[in-house]
């Protein structure tokens, strides 16, 4: 009895250190590849996972055979009785879309999919399934798809051993995803409404505490692509005044003012750099005089390059503004006086070729800006 006890624990200890062992690790399947490839359109990432099936000398031999078969076929095998191509090899190639997507112009929600191709040889139709952890295309269920859209195939000079997916034709707002094998390629655009898909986040984001310098990321974004400024005002003011996490510094103040003047409040907007300059550092300072002189405010600019003069005199990033505001008034003589003393105190080869460029154009009585 106890021999038959000892027998019956030996052999419930192996089964449970069995069931306890993780699977072996194998290569994939067939001699297949394992692959993912990835991007992001905007904010929308976008990634595939898929298995890498080779033509292993079987070319001409590929489309419209039981490789890889036109249309819907039962492969036998698995609840599937009218399966398309799995578009690829081994288990579900998938697709995943972090925020809604258009696919050649179709609507497709956020998520992943399973994918396939019902292949055909002038066209083929893309399938995106709801199933996406499924083998091969064997349990394929047509009233699982989220998506179907017909594309035109084309054809390669130049045969690819291994199927592979990519991405082409990048445009800010889209791409081309592209499956290539053998001598054939299936491609299909990709497009994002990027603004409104990056303006719903920074709004969901900034419903919890975020620190002033998301706010500035954001208000610049509404700037850069001019949208939403009244919303980015509204950003400005919660990071400038907000309580607690509010700051008000030069960064702040300065956005803020940039988004009055795209706005066309010019009063406002030099109202706020008043009250910024005092908190701006040398640097800060002379970058906005700069852009007042780009923007035609000569007499604005002046002002400015003289406060920061007057705060860090005889300085080499002074003594350059001081020589752009004399020659944007005209003044050559005076303004040469600045960049002559602004030369043995320049930082580095590129400044004094820079320097020495605008002291050669005042003398020949011509602006430097």
């Amino acid at each position: 009895m106890k021999k038959y006890l000892l027998v019956v624990i030996i052999l419930f200890a192996s089964t449970f250190s069995f069931s306890q062992t993780p699977p072996l690790t194998l290569e994939p399947d067939g001699g297949n590849k394992k692959a993912s490839v990835s991007e992001q359109i905007g904010i929308v990432k976008i990634a595939i996972s898929y298995n890498r099936p080779g033509v292993k000398g079987r070319e001409g031999k590929i489309w419209g055979t039981p490789i890889a078969y036109y249309g819907f076929v039962d492969q036998g095998h698995g609840t599937s009785y009218a399966a398309p191509w799995r578009a690829g090899a081994n288990e579900n190639t998938t697709m995943s879309f972090s925020h809604p997507v258009k696919i050649e112009g179709h609507d497709l929600p956020a998520g992943t999919y399973g994918f396939f191709i019902a292949l055909g040889e002038k066209e083929s139709t893309l399938i995106f399934s709801k199933v996406n952890n499924s083998w091969g295309s064997f349990y394929y269920d047509s009233t699982q798809d989220a998506l179907r859209v017909t594309v035109k195939n084309e054809t390669l000079d130049k045969s690819v051993e291994w199927l592979k997916y990519e991405f082409t034709d990048e445009t800010p707002s889209s791409a081309v995803i592209s499956m290539s094998w053998e001598k054939r390629k299936i491609p299909f655009k990709v497009e994002a409404d990027v603004q409104r898909l990056q303006m719903e986040s920074f709004k969901t984001e900034f419903r919890t505490t975020r620190s002033y310098y998301d706010y500035v990321d954001a208000a610049n974004y509404c700037l850069r692509n001019n949208i939403e400024l009244e919303q980015a005002l509204a950003w400005m003011d919660r990071a400038i005044y907000f309580r607690v996490m509010g700051v008000k510094n030069f960064y702040t103040l300065s956005t803020k003012a940039a988004i009055l003047f795209k706005m066309n409040r010019l009063e406002d907007a030099k109202k706020i750099m008043q009250e910024a300059i005092p908190f701006g550092t040398m640097i800060e300072v002379h970058q906005y005089a700069r852009t007042l002189l780009i923007n035609k405010e000569t007499q604005e600019a002046v002002k400015v390059f003289k406060m920061n003069y007057d705060k860090f005199p005889n300085v080499y990033v002074t003594n350059v503004g001081m020589g752009r505001a004399y020659s944007a008034t005209g003044d050559y003589q005076k303004a040469l006086d600045y960049i002559k003393a602004a030369l043995p105190q320049v930082p580095d080869e590129g400044n004094r070729t820079n320097v020495t460029n605008m002291i050669k154009k005042l003398e020949e009585g011509k602006d430097i800006n």
